[in-house]
């Protein structure tokens, strides 16, 4: 131990993974066995958070392919050939593949890529490709910050565009009006999605309601657009067009964009209300749409540029903008809430560093703000609109993080039916080989728009995964270094027999990562001072595979002898942990310590040298050591108030 001073953590305290402060009085969202009003409620609640992001598609997905970077020819046969890929593309990915099966992989009540890699049982039968399925299932939540980053930006950008339709005096004016909604999105973050989140339902209701509509109406004009519901029109797209029409499925892909919030958002609403509003209003909503864009197309090929705005009445067109606009940014808050909830999972996990996040609601958990999160996201979309000034350009990127998520949920979702669930392997493979096929498909197609702007997604996702592995990686490596140089505990208790050491009033809480073992804080502690306190905590705070714990697990307190007591405090990765709320919920259970007043916080902070003999290669270290460097202190990051912490500082080799 080098040096010892007044303020934070502790060195094993990092690699304990909950989350941050925990507003007092914070309960969890609404049971989702309420009866069938309460169901419904938690249908249109869905409407404003699930289906944001896959229900302003319509803004873009079909211009893409008529109009945008990798057009094709507008005739006939491609209209609906490419309706007709749109048509299977939301029946086969969105409601067979995720209203049908994935939302059957909940983690008691919770999904999302980190809920159903905790699915994957533990034991030998997975041993050797576990590494793996890890790995994918950290690209596949990387991929979900490039899809961040994207959202708000191309929906924003593709609303705004319409007042192109109405006037070509508002282009100067385009991105301008773009960059102040988002910048105005990001600063209101900070206040909590609760108040606007009561009108999102609604607004999404009207929204859903008004372009079915429409495309209800287009549709009789041209009722030959029907036919796109048959799968023929789609093989007959890819024999006349060959690569050209492999190229343009990855502008279809854009339809989809948003299934895999199906998935993730279901701990908030539950899997039957997401199936009501999927199957009652947003699917047919979004197919009577396209294909009164379709239907548009056919009957005025000069809508090409804008088929959305194309077949809007035009004295509908500037409050359709309003609306439009308004949705967009209902699907870019849903985005920006799930990159949160992200966040908050990969540090439960111990693949993020401590960042402090803020509780904006009394009433509901998941309503969570991480400024460094927010500030890190508007500027890149802000980026983004400014670089690719265009929505057709910029939906270049857009294809990649979604369609490489959804084959990686197949994956997963297969070893967690054949393994976890013990399905017959023919019950699993059949569908899994077809949600496959379609997954590839997109994911081929998009892999060809690299160059006109996917490497942004790809770049995103690559820095994300090397910042999680190395995360992870350090933190495992820091943590052996200190089993290294610990020795058990029943043999520092005995000396602590022998030594009789002088005991001062007052509890002395030491935070440990694990649940055996001496503390080296303790160590360092009592090696320099020579003392110990009355009673003596050692606290570890671990990590649950599973989103909740109940209350009656919470807890494990152990008396250890010579005034010395264990608690290990048990949360979900959907949870937040308190250290001053466990020790007053040990008090209560019999815990032998005294008030907050009394009690004094032990942790440390390690100055980390990138010398040692750690596997990790030189750069990793480096990035590790800055990573730590600028995690959150663990005074706030674990709610302790700083006037009760005693900082003990050592230097680490790794």
């Amino acid at each position: 131990m080098r040096q010892m001073n007044q303020t934070l953590p502790d060195p094993a305290d990092e690699a304990i993974n909950p989350a941050g402060p925990e507003t007092p009085g914070v309960i969890p969202a609404p049971s989702h066995s309420a009866g069938a009003s309460g169901k419904l409620a938690l249908a249109l609640g869905a409407l404003g958070i699930v289906y944001g992001d896959i229900g302003t598609s319509p803004l873009y997905a079909v211009k893409e392919c008529f109009h945008g970077m990798h057009a094709i020819a507008l005739t006939r046969d491609n209209v609906l050939g490419v309706l007709s890929l749109v048509f299977w593309s939301l029946m086969v990915v969105v409601t067979i593949k995720y209203v049908l099966f994935i939302l059957r992989a909940d983690n008691r009540g919770e999904g999302g890529i980190f809920a159903l890699l905790e699915l994957l049982p533990k034991g030998a039968s997975l041993a050797r490709i576990t590494p793996l399925l890890t790995f994918l299932g950290l690209c596949g939540a990387a991929l979900l910050y490039g899809d961040g980053v994207i959202t708000p930006a191309i929906s924003v950008l593709s609303a705004v565009e319409g007042l192109n339709t109405a006037t070509d005096a508002a282009a100067p004016f385009i991105l301008p009006i773009t960059c102040a909604i988002l910048f105005g999105l990001f600063a209101v973050q900070r206040h909590g999605t609760a108040g606007i989140g009561r009108v999102f339902g609604p607004v999404m209701l009207v929204w859903f309601t008004v372009i079915g509509g429409i495309g209800l109406v287009h549709i009789f004009e041209e009722l030959a657009v029907l036919d796109a519901i048959s799968p023929l029109p789609a093989i007959r797209f890819f024999a006349e067009n060959h690569m050209h029409g492999l190229v343009v499925l990855g502008s279809v892909v854009l339809c989809i964009t948003g299934g895999e919030a199906l998935y993730a958002d279901m701990g908030h609403f539950g899997a039957g209300p997401i199936r009501v509003s999927w199957l009652s209003l947003v699917c047919p909503a979004l197919v009577l749409n396209y294909f009164g864009q379709g239907a548009g197309l056919l009957a005025r090929p000069e809508i090409a540029a804008n088929p959305f705005y194309g077949i809007v009445p035009r004295e509908m067109l500037y409050p359709m903008v309003a609306l439009a606009t308004f949705a967009t940014v209902i699907a870019s808050q849903a985005m920006i809430s799930g990159v949160f909830s992200l966040t908050r999972q990969a540090i439960q996990l111990g693949v993020c560093p401590r960042l402090r996040i803020v509780h904006t609601s009394r009433d509901f958990q998941g309503q969570i703000y991480i400024p460094e999160i927010n500030f890190a996201l508007m500027w890149a979309c802000i980026g983004l609109v400014l670089v690719f000034q265009e929505s057709s350009r910029l939906a270049a990127a857009y294809g990649i993080a979604v369609t490489a998520t959804m084959g990686i949920t197949s994956i997963l979702y297969f070893f967690v039916a054949r393994y976890a669930w013990k399905r017959p392997l023919w019950q699993v493979a059949a569908p899994v080989a077809v949600f496959l096929a379609f997954d590839l498909a997109y994911f081929s197609s998009n892999l060809l728009k690299i160059l006109d702007g996917g490497w942004f997604t790809v770049l995103i996702a690559a820095m994300a995964v090397v910042a999680m592995a190395t995360w992870r990686d350090g933190r495992k490596a820091l943590h052996e270094r200190f089993l290294a140089v610990s020795i058990p505990l029943a043999d520092f208790l005995a000396d602590v027999a022998k030594k009789k050491p002088h005991r001062v009033p007052g509890t002395a809480v030491f935070m440990s990562v694990s649940p055996t073992g001496t503390p080296l804080t303790i160590l360092h502690s009592f090696k320099h001072i020579r003392v110990l306190h009355k009673h003596v905590v050692i606290l570890t705070v671990t990590s649950a595979d599973t989103p909740a714990v109940d209350p009656g697990e919470r807890l494990t307190i152990s008396d250890l002898g010579q005034g010395f007591q264990r608690v290990v405090a048990r949360y979900g990765f959907m949870e937040t942990p308190n250290v001053p709320d466990i020790m007053a919920r040990a008090r209560s259970l019999g815990l032998a310590a005294d008030g907050p007043s009394e009690t004094t916080y032990f942790l440390g902070r390690e100055t980390l040298l990138t010398t040692g003999r750690s596997g990790l290669m030189p750069w990793r270290k480096r990035l590790f050591a800055v990573m730590s460097q600028n995690a959150r202190p663990a005074t706030t990051y674990f709610g302790i108030p700083p006037g009760r912490v005693v900082e003990l500082g050592v230097q680490v080799e790794l």
